[in-house]
């Protein structure tokens, strides 16, 4: 029966697994845990393809508990309730070591299904997740676990997986293969930190060598096509992309912009790169710049009418335009606060000057006496706007930039 590469070369030891070096090496967290024997309920979170499922393995072949493993993709209730009875039989002597995989496919009743039994020690939880857990595990069985977050491996990590593996491939054939030039570097940093990627990807290219001595570059290049993107629209990685764009616009880093912007337009997310284009532009640079706006809004509307492949030049425009223009959030501070106060109550009856001049003669006590700016020397008069309860209130302060400071000069000369 075929049985896949990645599976077959399984490390057996802590010692052999590729990265997490923060929680495995010598005094990692996790790695001082296994050693000491007493084994917690436990919660793995990270991308595919870095350890989760073989350290779990590791784990239970270094206790006295019997592993039982579930899918959450695929398992249920019946699943759980069939682990449950053979709880307390010879089957379990010490106990079961239940891995769950994809933990966050389970709704709320099928986790709570576990309580009891990780409560009184008979079920030890080993839960994998590639979603953020304390969005997707339930509140209860997260309280009564730890969390390990396993990491992307490195590309030079990864480099010696894919060393084991064509060993072990070579070690197959008559005549060994070697790798050309630069193929171990592509295979290693093509997969995006997914070791099993990486061994796959070993694993297709010697299935198709046929009498070939050496496996090309071409060749790993074609494999590994596009297979450094980790992306779903529904997790973590679509909105960290999305936040690491809109930090780089913040922080003006034109060339970190462009980075993000080209991971985002790569697995065709262009309405998640405009919405954060769009919102940077009023947001982070504002009235620095406020021609932002418009220029941002005309860029995007071009490219939601070219679409990919084209879209990406107006976008790439709009990154720059943002990332090197002067930087303003006085507009998000003053709305902000004027927010907080209105949810926190504080309004105010609007001042008689404001209010509808048709309800003058309704029985108010006096006329609105409402002051017409464009009737006053520089078309400004001295009025109160704000609510009586709020009349000292400061909202907006000007910022240091070139723009507002020279609106501050001017209001300040006219109100003087």
């Amino acid at each position: 029966m075929y049985k896949p590469l990645a599976d077959e070369i399984r490390p057996d030891s802590l010692e052999d697994v590729v990265g997490q070096r923060h929680i495995l090496g010598e005094d990692g967290m996790l790695r001082r845990i296994v050693d000491s024997g007493q084994i917690p309920n436990m919660i793995f979170y990270g991308p595919s393809g870095t350890g989760k499922t073989t350290v779990a393995r590791i784990i239970a072949q270094r206790t006295n508990r019997s592993l039982r493993k579930l899918n959450a993709t695929t398992a249920g209730i019946a699943d759980i309730k069939k682990i449950i009875d053979e709880l307390d039989t010879f089957l379990t002597p010490g106990g079961v070591l239940l891995y769950l995989d994809e933990i966050q496919y389970f709704n709320k009743k099928q986790q709570q299904s576990l309580l009891e039994f990780i409560e009184d020690g008979r079920i030890t939880l080993i839960a994998s997740t590639t979603e953020n857990p304390y969005f997707c595990v339930f509140n209860a069985i997260l309280s009564r676990s730890t969390v390990f977050e396993f990491k992307a491996v490195s590309p030079q990590d990864i480099a010696k997986a894919v060393q084991r593996a064509v060993d072990i491939m070579n070690s197959r054939r008559d005549r060994p293969l070697s790798l050309g030039p630069g193929v171990m570097e592509r295979i290693s940093t093509a997969c995006g930190g997914d070791v099993r990627k990486a061994i796959n990807s070993v694993e297709l290219l010697f299935s198709a060598a046929g009498g070939r001595q050496e496996i090309s570059l071409e060749d790993a290049a074609a494999i590994s096509q596009r297979s450094a993107m980790r992306y779903d629209r529904e997790g973590d990685e679509h909105f960290d992309i999305l936040s690491a764009l809109m930090k780089s616009l913040r922080g003006s880093d034109p060339d970190a912009a462009m980075h993000y912007l080209a991971r985002l337009l790569e697995v065709g997310d262009l309405i998640g790169a405009c919405r954060r284009i769009l919102c940077s532009a009023s947001e982070d640079i504002g009235l620095a710049y406020p021609q932002a706006v418009p220029i941002v809004k005309a860029c995007v509307d071009s490219a939601m009418q070219l679409g990919l492949p084209e879209a990406r030049l107006p976008l790439a425009e709009a990154c720059l335009l943002l990332a090197t223009a002067p930087k303003s959030n006085t507009a998000c501070l003053a709305i902000d606060a004027a927010l907080a106060d209105v949810r926190a109550g504080r309004t105010g009856a609007i001042p008689r000057e404001l209010q509808n001049v048709h309800a003058d003669g309704t029985g108010f006590e006096r006329e609105q006496g409402y002051k017409y700016p464009h009737n006053f020397p520089h078309r400004w008069v001295k009025q109160q706007y704000l609510p009586d309860e709020l009349k000292n209130a400061r909202y907006y302060e000007y910022g240091d930039n070139k723009t507002e400071q020279a609106a501050r000069r001017y209001w300040e000369e006219i109100k003087r």
